[in-house]
């Protein structure tokens, strides 16, 4: 069993950053896949970027964020963040990371999810 519990979203204007924070928890937690998704009212859930367990830290990341938001691990806090700066409009959503053995972009891959956290950002 892996838990995992989002923190850091808010309200930015555009142009702003915020770092979000996923704290794992459980025997076997750091040696998952760590993925950020977002779901946006009316749209379908979209990966938001991928890192790899402890030893390796390959990461992977939408078109849609590159450049903008990076995603890192903290092993020793088994924590993954995802910074995101140069914030747009269109990056309001809920986001939620998750937990997979699979190295994945499909939500449906990983088993286990965080409650979600809203980031709103205004024009």
């Amino acid at each position: 069993q892996v838990q995992l519990v989002e923190s850091g979203g808010g309200l930015v204007q555009a142009g702003g950053s915020l770092r979000l924070s996923c704290s794992a928890s459980g025997p076997t937690s750091s040696g998952y896949h760590i993925g950020w998704f977002r779901q946006a009212p009316g749209k379908e859930r979209e990966v938001v970027a991928l890192i790899r367990p402890i030893r390796w830290s390959v990461t992977l990341y939408a078109d849609s964020v590159k450049g903008r938001f990076t995603i890192s691990r903290d092993n020793a806090e088994n924590t993954v963040f995802l910074q995101m700066n140069s914030l747009k409009p269109e990056d309001t959503a809920v986001y939620f990371c998750a937990a997979s053995l699979n190295w994945s972009a499909v939500g449906d891959q990983y088993d286990y999810w965080g409650q979600g956290t809203q980031v709103t950002v205004s024009s």
